[in-house]
């Protein structure tokens, strides 16, 4: 078993987090009896974010709690309520969680925005890179997106779903390095703690084997939908994709403070940097067509750069948005992969052309960049 119980060595410490992305459940945030939010939890959630941000961290929250808040709005009853009653709920309740995040933050002088995606919207090329070209914006800006599942559409969601995994995947489309999990329990252990006094925790797992995964157990709280189960499945994807992985106990005042000072927990290693593995990810796909771009362009390239559409001499194939193409040289040479912010057709019309002249050529706004440097392996 690819696992270990001595303490984590200074590397995996949230302190160190150069992009942090924090899930937080409906347990932690919403009073199991009273149906309200915890206001002075999610008081102190806000210190341990604005902590990060002065440490130049980037921050994203992806949170539960819409259903849970929206729920005793509506005076639903307790236990499972039918589809069109969780997502009335959730229509409801997010308008409460979001602008809870934002009047705990402000104060920090720190801005929110609220984002709200599916798993499906990271299957699909062209809604992946809008997901990941807003967040980037965002973080870019200084803002903490507070991402949540659209429930009131994603129907699978709401049956199954959960924001471990959400979170997961958020950390991959953003090439986070770090991701917390504040769960209802202090990390992974052999058997359910609850229900096994014998069982142990893992303060350390250097690989998800099918031993780890066989480990999981059911959840636990009134409102939680994922247990442990989408916790290792969340680690499996995080740590694939590059980015180091802890359950932590949440419900403690200042949960990410309390792990970075020793609290218990479990660390999940990372297969490598984000970066490198988003890297291999593109370079494993087939393109769709062809850039050929002027000797300016491969310069750039060479240097790390973005391609902007002045340097493009030639379109050849038919590709949508956000799927992957060959990058050639003036002479046919490869340069590499990357993914398209544009569609053949308007690569064609904007080939050649500043990337001021975009808006006038295609009618809207579009983005500088033809294919950006994050988008593609040279």
């Amino acid at each position: 078993m690819e696992a270990v119980t001595e303490p984590v060595t200074a590397s995996f410490a949230l302190a160190s987090a150069r992009r942090l992305v924090v899930k937080i459940g409906s347990a932690l945030l919403v009073d199991a009896a009273s149906g309200q939010l915890r206001a002075d939890w999610l008081l102190a959630l806000a210190e341990d974010v604005a902590a990060a941000k002065a440490r130049g961290a980037d921050v994203v929250l992806v949170s539960s709690g819409a259903i849970a808040l929206g729920r005793r709005v509506l005076g639903l009853p307790a236990g499972a309520l039918a589809l069109e009653q969780s997502q009335a709920a959730a229509a409801v309740g997010q308008i409460r969680l979001a602008r809870a995040y934002e009047e705990v933050l402000a104060p920090h002088g720190i801005t929110t925005a609220q984002v709200l995606v599916t798993l499906e919207d990271t299957a699909d090329r062209r809604r992946y890179l809008n997901t990941r070209a807003t967040l980037e914006t965002l973080l870019g800006l200084g803002v903490v997106p507070i991402v949540n599942e659209n429930d009131t559409v994603a129907t699978d969601e709401i049956r199954y779903g959960d924001n471990d995994r959400l979170g997961a995947q958020i950390a991959i489309t953003i090439g986070a390095d770090q991701l917390a999990l504040l769960s209802d329990v202090d990390g992974l252990y052999s058997a359910n703690p609850f229900t096994d006094p014998a069982a142990q925790r893992l303060d350390f797992v250097a690989q998800v084997t099918p031993e780890i995964e066989a480990m999981a157990g059911e959840p636990v709280s009134g409102h939680s939908k994922g247990g442990m189960k989408t916790k290792i499945m969340a680690a499996r994807t995080a740590t694939a994709g590059g980015c180091a992985m802890v359950i932590g106990l949440g419900s403690v005042t200042r949960p990410l403070r309390a792990i970075d000072e020793g609290a218990p927990c479990t660390w999940f290693a990372p297969q490598g940097d984000p970066q490198a593995a988003r890297k291999r990810w593109i370079a494993a796909m087939k393109p769709r067509g062809v850039l050929r771009v002027d000797a300016g362009a491969v310069a750039a390239l060479r240097q790390g750069k973005s391609l902007l559409p002045a340097g493009v001499v030639a379109v050849e194939g038919r590709f949508g948005r956000g799927e992957p193409v060959a990058l050639e040289g003036p002479e046919g040479a490869a340069l590499g992969l990357g993914l398209v912010r544009y569609t053949a057709d308007e690569a064609r019309l904007i080939r050649g052309r500043r990337s001021g002249e975009i808006e006038a050529v295609l009618g809207y706004p579009g983005r500088a960049a033809l294919v950006h440097r994050d988008d593609m392996v040279i």
